[in-house]
């Protein structure tokens, strides 16, 4: 099976004025054949699909896209998207709520955030022939959206081993991992900018595969981060952005990523293969003549956790073995 993963789809703004001219395809550029092979295509959704609500207040930045572009997600064959994340709620509850049902309504499961706690807390489950896959979202950022007993928010877990979300974000992991074959926990954590890991994201990332997980894939800085393989289970720090149409800084390189795929074995983790990304003119391209550089910044990253990769030129793809130790 291959799972791609993608880190944070930014469509509003410029994106969505591009996509009121343009095909819906028009964000995944030449990506589209590589996320097509995939059996499952996951990404943080990194705005709200809304036509109404209202710009939430003592906010800087609001990312909203036109309704009418969950046919976008669709043209790549987005199966899975995480909703915990910092502006998901940009226009209120009222969006988010008309969000949900035209997510529902194509096909496009969710996680993350949701009516009440419980179905912002609740995996997503995508079924590749007689493997379920399950998908728990969570973020760090946005306390005050925390969803409650009674009212929509998003799954809201700090990264602090004494905060008794983290252990009940552990609990759910393992009766998640009982009931589905395969477990990947999307974490949208930390702050913008810097390519060093936290000690605290380290520090969960490892506590969530003892608990089951079988990918932990985070997100949320603006730039990518170094791979940890720690019990023959990946972990991706940072995916960085797919796609948006931000201003980019020359030194940390926020319009570079990758698409992640993760290929297994029956249920397990065997290889992760990256392939360099690069956002030009509001959509994101397979990075071509500069493939081989990001490439090579990632493997500089990865090389402090003891991570073994192999450029393959030829196919412009990042190989990383998982060694299976469990």
């Amino acid at each position: 099976m291959r799972i791609a993963l993608l880190g944070d789809v930014m469509l509003g703004r410029l994106v969505n004025d591009q996509l009121k001219v343009a095909a819906p395809g028009y964000p995944w550029g030449d990506t589209l054949p590589v996320l097509r092979q995939a059996d499952i295509r996951f990404a943080n959704l990194e705005c709200v699909l809304a036509d109404d609500g209202k710009p939430a207040a003592g906010k800087m930045y609001h990312f909203r896209s036109d309704a009418k572009n969950v046919e976008s997600l669709r043209s790549a064959a987005i199966d899975v998207v995480s909703l915990a994340n910092n502006h998901v709620l940009d226009y209120g509850v009222d969006a988010l709520l008309e969000m949900l049902p035209t997510l529902d309504e194509h096909g496009i499961v969710h996680a993350g955030a949701g009516i009440d706690l419980e179905s912002a807390r609740r995996a997503a489950v995508r079924r590749v022939r007689s493997t379920a896959v399950g998908f728990i979202a969570f973020t760090d950022n946005e306390p005050g959206w925390e969803a409650t007993a009674r009212a929509p928010g998003i799954h809201y877990v700090p990264v602090d081993s004494g905060d008794r979300r983290v252990k009940e974000l552990l609990d759910l992991v393992r009766w998640t991992k009982d009931r589905n074959q395969l477990l990947v926990v999307s974490a949208h954590w930390g702050a913008n900018w810097g390519s060093k890991v936290p000690p605290a994201h380290q520090s969960l990332a490892r506590a969530l595969i003892d608990a089951g997980s079988d990918v932990v894939f985070g997100h949320s800085a603006h730039i990518f981060r170094g791979i940890e393989i720690y019990r023959g289970r990946p972990i991706v720090y940072s995916a960085g952005d797919f796609v948006d149409d931000y201003a980019v800084d020359p030194d940390e390189r926020n319009d570079q990523s990758f698409v992640f795929v993760v290929e297994t074995d029956g249920n397990v983790p065997r290889t992760l293969r990256l392939y360099p990304t690069n956002i030009t003119h509001l959509q994101t391209r397979l990075a071509g003549r500069s493939a081989g550089k990001i490439a090579g910044r990632m493997q500089r990253l990865s090389r402090q956790f003891g991570t073994r990769s192999t450029w393959i030129e030829g196919d412009g793809v990042l190989e990383v073995p998982i060694d299976v130790v469990r």
